[in-house]
């Protein structure tokens, strides 16, 4: 009953970006309170439903969540791009200018265990998928800088489906057949049919773009799925005669105007730029550094002096405020302990 007062705290444009889904996080928003039901009824369901549809708009109820809870929306997808750039963005934050110091570059295989850090089943398919834009190879050990990876990761990832669907337009398109005939995935995401992606070894292999386009387009009026702009998408083929699958994919990760539209990422001369994590990062170092200057001999009213309660966190979905809510209990047990031990 009081989830209508609840939903009017949520955003007008979050709610209008979000409409088509709702239901989805309505549904997962249920399926985790009777989960954890017992939890919830500690601190109340309208509180819960707060926190969580806050988290949504924020964009960090993806944190730690299975893939296909992550990738079933286009926010989901666009929260966890955004996510994974802030979280990691310092592991290739020197890349550019020291380009050739290994240390800032990194495997497909090292870039997917950060992506399980936060995806614990993230699917190393699409990993390697994103690779293959930016190696044009299954060299699958080389090394890539973080904004080449990211950038090819962010339109394999959110732009999955569309993908597939060009895969098998090329394939048609160079076996002269219609191209009309290809089925649209209507799965999730590294669930549909898999399709040997095509072979661009030989540059001067490829379609005739203006065909292609011709394809492309009518693929993106069809499509359930979200698809680059089409107008951005005419631009970049009219500009060639011929384009391979690959060089297609390519263009994709390294357009800004089409990384602009999908709104995740910020340009790439910004890319190692986020001044407000820079802060929160400071506050914490910070704090940090002050816990550790404070020795053994500190009093225990200097250590209570220490604001650990008001230290900046990224708000989350409302599972961590459990965790929270048994750490303080752990705490206080802890302190009544030391007390008696010390009477």
């Amino acid at each position: 009953l009081q989830a209508p007062c609840i939903l009017t705290s949520v955003s007008c444009s979050f709610l209008f970006a979000a409409q088509r889904h709702v239901l989805t996080y309505m549904e997962d928003a249920v399926s985790q309170l009777l989960e954890n039901r017992e939890d919830v009824s500690q601190y109340g369901i309208a509180r819960f439903f707060t926190e969580y549809f806050n988290s949504v708009r924020q964009g960090t109820h993806i944190l730690f969540r299975e893939f296909s809870f992550v990738q079933a929306t286009p926010h989901n997808r666009a929260s966890f791009l955004r996510t994974f750039w802030r979280c990691f963005r310092t592991v290739g934050k020197n890349g550019g200018k020291y380009s050739s110091i290994c240390c800032y570059l990194l495997t497909a295989q090292e870039y997917h265990c950060l992506l399980q850090l936060l995806c614990p089943d993230f699917p190393m398919e699409l990993t390697q998928k994103a690779a293959r834009i930016v190696l044009m190879d299954d060299a699958m050990d080389c090394l890539m800088s973080f904004s080449d990876f990211l950038f090819a990761f962010q339109i394999q990832f959110y732009y999955s489906e569309f993908l597939e669907s060009v895969a098998a337009i090329y394939q048609d398109l160079l076996a002269g057949k219609n191209p009309n005939t290809v089925i649209v995935p209507t799965s999730s995401s590294g669930q549909h049919r898999q399709r040997q992606p095509p072979n661009d070894c030989n540059p001067l292999e490829g379609v005739e773009a203006s065909l292609f386009y011709q394809c492309l387009e009518s693929l993106c009026d069809r499509s359930k799925y979200s698809c680059p702009p089409s107008a951005l998408v005419k631009e970049m083929l009219s500009s060639v005669q011929r384009m391979t699958f690959y060089g297609f994919l390519m263009a994709l990760a390294k357009d800004q105007g089409i990384n602009r539209a999908l709104g995740a990422l910020p340009d790439k001369g910004d890319l190692f730029l986020d001044p407000a994590m820079d802060q929160e990062l400071e506050k914490l170092v910070a704090q940090v550094s002050g816990l550790s200057v404070s020795g053994p001999a500190s009093s225990s009213a200097d250590a209570a002096n220490v604001p650990v309660r008001n230290s900046p966190r990224i708000n989350s979905p409302w599972k961590p405020l459990h965790h929270r809510r048994k750490m303080d209990a752990e705490s206080e047990g802890s302190n009544e302990e030391t007390d008696s031990s010390e009477n």
